[in-house]
């Protein structure tokens, strides 16, 4: 394991355009990154191929964050790599609409399983190996600021979401104070897609800061907490004041 003492993150979901942008800037602060990719493996190595051009040793695995077995596997391949866990962040998310009167098993399965379930066992997996470890390590999930407002049509989307944010102060508790486990909620980020029934005109309208999130400003927001040493629990919305309406 070449990169002994060097610090290790696992991530999942960087594939995206703003999963490739927290792992590039992750890498950038002398990360060794270790990824999980679920649907484009053509997108997938591009992030990878940026990634080592500042962590050579970085790698990347398939996992489909919805199966407990996938993530034990992507574990055991990191463990297979990496000595050593510093940081995680979980960024793997499905999101579509949903009519509320028209949501399926299958619709509330594939939100609420990668999402949230994913979100969980991958926590889990890591805190045990955090926990045995002689230094303060973090978590980071991503969550949205939908969690704590009322979408029409995004029912199992938000849920999830909320139930993350709700995780995310349970593991604060319970594993503190070997580690730090917070939460960053993006408002309307410019990676990501306009919600279908928010016009982008009417969108900006409840946004004080008058613009759209670019992904900087989340990475900004990671970077804060892989820094911070008395923060634990806490969700942080980049949302440029939209919670504010």
């Amino acid at each position: 394991m070449p990169n002994s003492g060097k610090k290790v993150c696992f991530m999942t979901g960087a594939s995206g355009k703003l999963g490739a942008e927290i792992a590039l800037a992750v890498a950038g602060q002398g990360y060794s990154i270790f990824f999980t990719w679920g649907h484009s493996e053509e997108k997938a190595k591009e992030t990878l191929e940026k990634v080592r051009w500042v962590s050579p040793e970085s790698q990347m695995v398939q996992c489909d964050v919805s199966k407990v077995d996938e993530i034990e596997q992507a574990f055991t391949a990191f463990s297979d790599h990496f000595d050593r866990l510093d940081l995680l962040i979980t960024s793997a998310s499905n999101f579509y609409r949903t009519n509320l009167l028209e949501v399926s098993e299958q619709d509330w399965d594939s939100l609420i399983d990668t999402n949230l379930k994913g979100t969980f066992f991958t926590m889990q997996a890591a805190a045990r190996i955090m926990t045995k470890q002689p230094f303060v390590s973090r978590i980071i999930t991503m969550t949205d600021i939908s969690a704590g407002m009322v979408w029409r049509n995004y029912a199992p989307y938000t849920v999830s979401k909320s139930g993350i944010q709700h995780l995310t102060r349970i593991f604060a508790r319970e594993t503190a104070p070997n580690i730090l486990v917070n939460s960053i909620a993006p408002g309307t980020i410019s990676a990501y897609p306009i919600r279908a029934d928010e016009p982008e005109a009417n969108l900006l309208d409840k946004i004080p800061l008058q613009r759209f999130g670019d992904p900087m400003d989340i990475v900004g927001a990671i970077r804060f907490l892989m820094e911070s040493e008395y923060i634990t629990g806490q969700i942080i919305n980049v949302d440029g004041g939209r919670l504010l309406y």
